[in-house]
């Protein structure tokens, strides 16, 4: 009985494992779908009041300001087509008084880490196209310290405000079009990774454990026995 006890507790354990990441595969599935029908509607002007960015990332968007050069940062240890270099990402004085970071592109690093590459922000009123992001926190850092400088590790609205004083909006806008004459700058954003392919491993995972925990009691429970003659 002890066996059948817990072949029966196996399986309903890794059965239920199974079907929770079945469920989570499905809700992943809606998320990425959701992703990709935000990214198809045309692009309208960055929306006021919005208490909840989340459900606003990757729409693409237009927002009309000028740039605040001064304050620009470069994000480091980027890499586009096997090349290591820089996400140049500029503060927004939006027209209605907000300010909101740019991720303008992708440039590569020079020869040395010192030489910084110059990528200045394009002058006068300007309207950028581009798709709404939320750079999710929990990153690692070594040690508790506001950023500072022109490079940095980590792209965090909540830190760039910090660090600099102006209250950015907690979001990023990734351009997709260039704005001026910054041309040279590489934009290509990739999809997400909402882990649909990590669910399904996972659930066949637990769907094959719970097959061999059936499948030892069988062989255990209706193997031939050998005779008693036999064995002596």
């Amino acid at each position: 009985m002890l066996p059948t006890f817990a072949m029966l507790v196996a399986v309903a354990v890794f059965v239920a494992a199974g079907n929770w990441q079945r469920g989570r595969m499905a809700e992943k599935s809606r998320l990425r779908a959701q992703i990709d029908a935000a990214a198809q509607m045309p692009a309208i002007p960055l929306p006021t009041g919005i208490p909840d960015w989340n459900a606003w990332r990757y729409r693409p968007v237009t927002a009309a300001g000028k740039f605040d050069a001064a304050r620009q940062i470069l994000i480091d240890n980027r890499v586009q087509a096997g090349v290591v270099g820089y996400d140049v990402v500029t503060p927004l004085d939006l027209q209605d008084g907000r300010v909101v970071l740019v991720n303008r592109g992708f440039v590569p690093g020079g020869s040395l880490r010192s030489e910084l590459p110059s990528v200045p922000a394009p002058a006068g009123e300007v309207v950028v196209h581009g798709r709404i992001d939320v750079p999710v926190g929990g990153y690692f850092e070594l040690g508790n310290t506001v950023a500072s400088g022109a490079v940095w590790q980590h792209l965090d609205p909540r830190r760039y405000a910090e660090a600099t004083g102006v209250p950015v909006l907690p979001l990023v806008i990734e351009a997709t079009a260039p704005t001026g004459d910054d041309q040279a700058l590489v934009r290509m954003w990739p999809a997400p990774d909402v882990g649909i392919e990590r669910h399904q491993i996972y659930m066949v995972q637990w769907y094959a454990f719970a097959a061999m925990a059936l499948g030892l009691w069988l062989w255990f429970a209706f193997r031939p026995q050998k005779s008693e003659a036999a064995r002596t």
